[in-house]
């Protein structure tokens, strides 16, 4: 059996629909993909709630240190507000109770004191970079398994998904 009947197997004995043709979109790639991402949210989540309960954090604060880490550019409570989703209350909130625990400071931007600029601190950057681990382990094994090429195409297809689900057009918000 293929690697990829397997997955059509495991993803619930749903065998691809189609002649397989080259270029051809078969229902159940999309059942498999949907499958494959599911479960990988469940096990990210379940990293994720475990860092959260272990540090009286709310998932919403997680998803907070997690756009301050991977952010271009110093970030600020608005830019936050507008990643998460939140209103300007529950982004105050929500800096507040990570400040509070460490995991985060607020800057004054010194050419004008009215932006705030909020930054991970780097004791709590080392403790999730240690609790997160496993995940990058797991990431990098997996890379492994694949070219540059094939690492180059996953890629540009998690961009382009990210995209496509940022624009809320598609069921998001």
């Amino acid at each position: 059996m293929g690697t990829a009947d397997a997955e059509h197997s495991e993803a619930g004995g749903r065998a691809p629909s189609g002649d397989g043709a080259p270029g051809e979109r078969r229902d159940g790639d999309l059942y498999t993909l949907a499958v494959g991402l599911r479960r990988m949210h469940g096990e990210i989540s379940r990293v994720t709630q475990r860092f959260a309960g272990e540090r009286g954090l709310h998932a919403t604060d997680v998803q907070a240190l997690a756009a301050i880490l991977d952010a271009e550019e110093p970030m600020t409570p608005g830019r936050l507000r507008e990643c998460l989703g939140l209103t300007s209350g529950a982004v105050t909130a929500c800096v507040d109770r990570l400040e509070r625990a460490g995991h985060i400071r607020r800057v004054r931007e010194s050419t004008d004191r009215r932006v705030v600029h909020l930054y991970y601190v780097d004791d709590a950057r080392t403790a999730a970079r240690t609790h997160f681990r496993p995940l990058a382990d797991a990431a990098r094994s997996a890379m492994d398994h694949f070219t540059d090429e094939e690492m180059a195409v996953v890629f540009r297809f998690l961009a382009v998904l990210n995209d496509e689900l940022a624009t809320g057009q598609h069921g998001g918000n």
